[in-house]
Parts: C-alpha cells; structure tokens; sequence
C-alpha cells in the first residue's frame, strides 16, 4: 500500500537544541505539502545569496507530523517516501534519527518500522536548510510530495518492477519483465508473482504467473520474457501506455495490494547519419531547459503545476525538456508521458568543484552513485525519458581526472540502465579558462596574448569562440568520448567542424541563446548528426536575476551588469513568463520552427525609443510586448518588429500603408520597421515573392473591464490539484490593456485556499504569499488550491473595475 502522507504537517524556523533554555518560541504553521518554507521569507538586497537566489535569505525549517501507528502494522514493512526535500534533509521519528539525504532533489525512502511505536501517535519531525547552495533560486523545503509505503513482509521492493522494451515489430512486442522481491520474514517463502499487462482501455493483453522462493532476508529479481500482440507504440505524437499490473500472493494470507506500474513500448537509436529515431522515425529535438520552480508557488511541485507547464511548453512548439539542472519530479515525468513530451533528465550541476560556498560539490564524492542511482529508479519506466545528463558546465570536465570521472559516471548509468542514451551539457569555453588570454589572442590572429579581452563582440560571441578553439577541442576530447551524445552549451561554432573531425559523434545543442534560434535551427536541420537544440530558457524563473532584462543609460541608478539589483525576482529570458504566458520569442520560435503560418506582431516600449542600451546579454530578447495601445506617445516614434516566414513586411494602419521592410536584415525571419504611434487597427502583411503569404493584426485598446479565467471549474479534493485563475484587463471588445495595471485583490472562500498570486513582473518586491499584486502588461495570475470537498469561490477585485466572481468545485 501506498498513500499520500502530505496533509496535517506543521513547520517552523528551525531551532537550536538550547532555543527553549532562553524561551524563544516560534510559530508551528499548519501546511499541506509539497511546500516551500523559503518562498515566504523576507527578501533583502543584503541576502548572501543575492541575485542568484532572487535576494531571499539562507534558512533552515522543521516539518513536523504526528501520525498514529495501528496495531496491524506490527507485521507490516514501513517506510517514508520523500521526492525531494532541499536540503541536507535529517528525518527523525520519534526524535531518533532515521535517515537523510543530501541533495535536495534526490528521491529516497527511510524505513522508519525500527523507530515506530505500534498502537500509538508517532511524531515525525524533518529538518532541512538551503544558503548558497545553488546558483538560481533553490526553495528550502518539502517541495516534492511525501508518500507512505506499507507493504507485507514479502513484497516487491519500490521501484522493484522494471520493463524493457527488447524487440519492436509491427505484430509483435518482446518485453523484459524484471520484479524485485524481498522477504522479510524469520522463514523459507514461497509466493505467487503474478503479471497483467493491460492497454489504456484495461483490456488485457499479457498474463503470466510463477512461483518465486525466497530465504529469510533474501532480495532477488524474477526476469520474465513476455510477448505483447500487436503493440501499441509510444511515441511524441502518439504517446501510448500501458499498465503492468503485479501482484504477490503468499499463501495463508489475504492480503493482495498490486503494485501499478505504467510504462511504453517504443525504441531508440541514435547515430550521426540518422540522427535521433524513435521506433525508427527521426525526430529533431525542439527542447527547452526548464527549472524546478514553479514561480508564484516557489520550488513547491504540486501535480497540477508541473502537469500544467508541460500542457503550455507543448502548445508553444516544444517537444523535449532538459532538466535544468537537477532530475525532474516524478510529476512532471509523468505529465511527459501521458502529453508525448520528450525528457533529458539531468544529475548534477557541479561535481567536485564549487560554483557556490556550499553547494553539493560537498556532497559529491560521497552521495553521487545513490544519487545517480535514484534517478535512474525514479526514470527507468518512464517512456518520455530518453537521455541522462551527468551534469551541467561541469568545471572538470577539461581535465584528466575530470574525465575519468565522466567515464564512471557515464558506464555507471549505463550498467544501471542500459535503454538510454547517456550525455553531458558541456560548455567548452569552461576547459580553457586557464588559457583565457591565449585563446583570445588566437581567436583575434595577432598573437598577442597580454589580455583577456577584445576581439570578441559580445558574451555569445566570446563563448563560441573559446568553446570552438583548438585548445577547447584538445581539453574536452577525452570526456566527450565517453558520452553517446556530446551536448554543447553556447559552442554552435562545434556543430560542423565536429562532423568531420569526429565522424562517430552525435551532438546536441544542450544549451543555447534564445536571441540565436533563427540561426541555429537550420544547423539542426540540415545535420544530421545534430539532434535538437535546447533554449535558455523556456520558462522564466526565480533567482539568476535579470540576465534576460535590458539596461538603459537613462535608468536612475542602472549598473551594466549580467545579474540586476534588487528587487530584481526573475531571470527574465523564458519564452513563457513566470505566469504561463507565451512571450515575443516564444512565437518568433514558434515561426522558426516551421509550426506557425501566421505573422506575429511586437512593438518595442516607446518609453525607452531614444534611450541608450548598456546592457543586453544574449539572453535578452528585445523589450517589446504585443500591443498598439500606448496613450500619452501619440505622434511620437516607436519601433515595430514583425516575425514572419516572408521576404517582406508591410505594416498597414487603418488600412493605409505606414512602413515597409526586408525581414532577416537584422535577425532571420524578423523585420524591425520604424513608424509613428497613432491609435487604430495596426496591420502586418507578409510577402513571399511578390505574393502575401500572411497577415496579423493588433488594435487599440479601450477602457479597462476585470476578467478572469480558471482553466478548470472542477477539481479534485486532494493534494495534487489546483486552478490557475488568469487575471486580465481587457475592454469590452476583448483587446487586452496593456497599459493600465493596477493593484487586484484576490479572495478564496470555501473548500479552497489562495496558494500564490503574481504577475510577470520580473522587478518587484511583492509577495507570492500575498492577496494583492499589481497587473504587469494588463496580467495577474492567481493560483487555487483545495483543502477539502466542496464549493470554492474565487473572488477578484480591481478599484473601481466590475467585481468578477467564479465558482468551482472540488469532489472525492
């Protein structure tokens, strides 16, 4: 049996053993997990961590839960499932220690039957703490769900049923049923180990039964070869399951818990002239890296949430995810599964080297084979999973003993999970750091090597270069033969020079410029032996604040800096915003993809027209927003950028010609068209030799009406659940208002809670914990979540704005 333990928690601020000698107290808060305890802490400008951690401070939380143990458990196995606790989690029962893991996104069980007192109330108490550990925003908590496992004293041990596909014909699937059995008991046993395999209709389509003898304290592995009938494959674009369905009967026992397990039935190769093939279709990776946070929620990974960003990713034009850069939740892999997303999960960013004071460069000597190992448990079902990173710009990686270590952890992957494709996110430009003023000199051809700077244009030009030399090539070499697939971060300059100088190497964009995409596309397509390109980012985040904003000069106060000053939140350089809403880039990405016929239509801030930019990192997509209603700029200039697969734009207002252009002059498939701001229906129109191939529009908006969406109306009473409500001024045509915020107040009532509030802004020192945001570009976003069976009622006003009301409702 397994059940969800996430209700009736309690956390605090951690005390020290002599906190009660002096009295201090501090508050126990009720909480529902998965939680996180550092989102509603007080962010400071002087926080250790800084921008890299959005300016929130170091901190260190108890969990507490106090649970009874009935007598019946007397006989039973117990233990605790926490997905990912952040971090250097300690798990006490009944204040005795019972386990612990250092990473804070490791999955890992502790059997608490030595600690629990049958028959009675048992405390469970988890301490956790976060604080320069991490180079973007961690969270501290319980962030990932917590879950309870008993099970009988013969039974299959977690994670202990794993399927293989071996063979893939059109008639015919052969399966490798592999079944982990432990015996508990004191005696001999032998049991029943009984196998359906049924489709998503619960029809069946395998049975097998055998019996299994196991001696006292023994764990053994059943394999059993089974043959499925005409098979349902899963692939991106029909992404069918299947459920395993195993049980163990011991005879004289009633007790028949089946453990479900969901998998697919597909292949996967890959090679340098083919490229990337699932059941033998090509497929090009339209990836995006992706956080773990889920912004107004902080690091909390609640089932909806996770499930929900991977809806959007997939209707922006995505396919792949990278886990950036910790392994993903169980959630979100198993929203992969079901929407045909695909998966590069990924282990670590640093090994034996700091990026941060105190981060799991600590830990890693010790923990990293369990925590490869708990990956690989956690993924190895999972049909969406398709590639293991062993790591993220890892420092070493240039290094003789840096690549002994790839190669351990690469054949360690691969001696646990032989099915996937094993790859690193390499940034070459890290190896030769060392050699910065060389390299430089190389790459300006004077030879001069007296500086480390010049000769290069920008920070994606600078990265490409050092991450093409000849001095990179020779570093990374060893590492990267211990790979399947060689990703690259920031070094597309590798792309063809690699193919022939390294014939047998696959490549992947592991992690790329968004701003490049135009370019970087068409080297995916047209090589083969690169298999899909990866942006920074798809969706914006908390913590490395900034690095996607533009400076100006006339800012009061502004600093060309990558990371910005606080309030700075966000990193500002998803595709989509911290909210879900799909940005400019995300439908320039969209066009290059080939996904989208339609023109789209952005206007640059007239505000910042004349303004100088001091500062916009490669990161940065330009600052505009799809809208044509800027009051006050009338007769003033502004700058218009239309994204089309065209030679030609013309931009119409009111039906009357304003400006005209050639797309691709200063990024391919984008015209950048200067006009004058005057109110009306604003009209781009693409051309393809001569003829229109394409036409968007945007208009001028009116006064403002409050409206408010949820993208669902019935939930379910549980801790997996929520609504997401889009807040939106829009006039009574439905023309968004981008350019009257103002503050909304949300109300919850009923059998549901306001879990967070918040708006895109990406520079705010608003709290996600808080009832009242400021619209950003006429958007708020309000996060429901139930706390029982019932009505909700979700109430949100804005000044003098109409009130809008919605009811949900939430069931068993």
């Amino acid at each position: 049996m397994i059940e969800p333990f996430g209700r009736d928690w309690f956390y605090r601020r951690s005390l020290g053993p002599f906190a009660a000698v002096g009295g201090e107290q501090v508050e126990l808060i009720p909480v529902t997990l998965p939680h996180d305890a550092q989102r509603d802490t007080d962010r400071s400008p002087d926080a250790p961590g800084r921008g890299a951690g959005a300016y929130f401070p170091p901190g260190s939380f108890t969990y507490l839960k106090t649970f009874p143990v009935p007598a019946s458990w007397a006989d039973k196995v117990v233990a605790l499932e926490l997905q990912g606790a952040y971090r250097h989690a300690m798990v006490f029962v009944n204040d005795e220690l019972a386990g612990n893991r250092a990473d804070g996104y490791a999955r890992f069980l502790v059997d608490l039957k030595p600690f629990l007192r049958v028959g009675a109330d048992n405390e469970l108490r988890v301490e956790v703490r976060s604080g320069q550990d991490s180079r973007w925003y961690s969270g501290c908590g319980l962030h990932r769900p917590v879950l309870l496992h008993v099970n009988e004293l013969v039974h299959v041990v977690p994670d202990g049923v794993r399927i293989t596909t071996l063979d893939l014909e059109p008639d015919l699937a052969v399966l490798e049923v592999a079944t982990t059995l432990t015996n508990r008991t004191a005696s001999t046993e032998t049991v029943d180990l009984s196998t359906t395999i049924t489709d998503a209709d619960d029809r069946a389509g395998v049975e097998d039964e055998t019996p299994v003898t196991l001696a006292p304290g023994e764990t053994t592995t059943v394999r059993r070869r089974l043959y499925l009938a005409e098979p349902r494959s899963w692939s991106p674009t029909e992404p069918h399951r299947y459920r395993c369905r195993t049980t163990v009967r011991r005879p004289g026992h009633d007790h028949d818990d089946p453990v479900i397990t969901r998998f697919g039935v597909r292949t996967l190769q890959v090679d340098p002239r083919h490229g990337l093939r699932i059941n033998g279709e090509p497929v090009l990776l339209r990836g995006a890296c992706l956080h773990h946070d889920n912004g107004p929620l902080g690091a909390a990974a609640i089932e909806r949430a996770e499930e929900r960003r991977i809806e959007l990713l997939q209707q922006a034009g995505f396919n792949a995810i990278r886990a950036a850069h910790n392994p993903l939740s169980p959630a979100m892999l198993e929203a992969c599964d079901r929407l045909g997303v695909l998966v590069m999960d990924e282990a670590f960013d640093c090994w034996s080297r700091f990026k941060t004071p105190y981060d799991y460069a600590l830990d890693f000597p010790q923990w990293w084979a369990a925590d490869v190992d708990s990956m690989i448990a956690k993924d190895y079902n999972h049909p969406s999973v398709i590639m293991y990173s062993i790591g993220n710009e890892i420092v070493e990686t240039g290094t003789p003993h840096g690549s002994r270590m790839a190669r351990r952890l690469a054949d360690h992957l691969r001696t646990q999970d032989p099915t996937r494709l094993v790859t690193n996110g390499v940034n070459a430009a890290l190896a030769v750091l060392d050699e910065l003023p060389a390299v430089i000199a190389e790459a300006r051809g004077d030879g001069a090597a007296d500086g480390a700077s010049g000769g290069l244009n920008d920070l994606g030009d600078a990265m490409n270069t050092l991450g093409s030399s000849e001095r990179a090539t020779a570093r990374i070499e060893e590492s990267s033969a211990a790979l399947d697939v060689l990703g690259l971060n920031y070094a597309e300059g590798r792309y063809a020079a690699d193919a022939s100088r390294y014939p047998h190497r696959v490549i992947v964009g592991s992690e790329t410029f968004p701003t490049r995409i135009g370019d970087l596309w068409p080297m995916v397509v047209g090589q083969p032996h690169v298999i899909g390109d990866f942006t920074w980012t798809g969706w914006d985040y908390l913590g490395e604040v900034g690095i996607g904003a533009t400076t100006y000069a006339e800012h009061a106060g502004a600093v060309a800096a990558l990371e910005r000053e606080f309030p700075y939140l966000t990193a500002w350089c998803g595709d989509l915003d911290i909210t879900g809403w799909r940005r400019p880039v995300s439908f320039y990405r969209e066009i290059v993809f080939g996904l989208r016929a339609e023109p789209y239509l952005a206007v640059r801030r007239p505000e910042h027209h004349d303004h100088t930019i001091t500062m916009q990192s490669p990161w940065a997509w330009s600052d505009a927003i799809s809208s044509w209603t800027w009051p006050g700029f009338e007769g003033r200039p502004v700058t218009v950028e239309v994204y089309a697969d065209a030679d030609e734009v013309v931009l119409l207002l009111d039906e009357s010609e304003i400006a005209r252009g050639r797309v691709g002059e200063q990024r391919p498939l984008m015209a950048v068209l200067e006009t004058t701001y005057s109110p009306g229906a604003l009209v781009a129109v693409g051309y393809r030799d001569g003829v229109e191939n394409g036409r968007t529009s945007l208009s001028t908006a009116g006064d403002p009406t409050l409206t408010a969406t949820a993208d669902r109306t019935a939930l379910r009473a549980d801790d997996t659940d929520l609504a997401y409500v889009a807040i939106e001024l829009r006039d009574a045509a439905g023309h968004l208002v981008a350019s009257a915020d103002r503050p909304i107040t949300v109300a919850v009532s009923g059998a549901a809670v306001l879990a967070g509030l918040c708006s895109a802004n990406p520079s705010t020192t608003e709290r996600f914990g808080a009832d009242t945001w400021r619209t950003f570009d006429g958007r708020a976003l309000a996060v429901v979540r139930p706390i029982g069976p019932g009505p909700i009622t979700v109430e949100i006003r804005a000044g003098d704005l109409d009130v809008v009301t919605l009811e949900l409702a939430a069931s068993r």
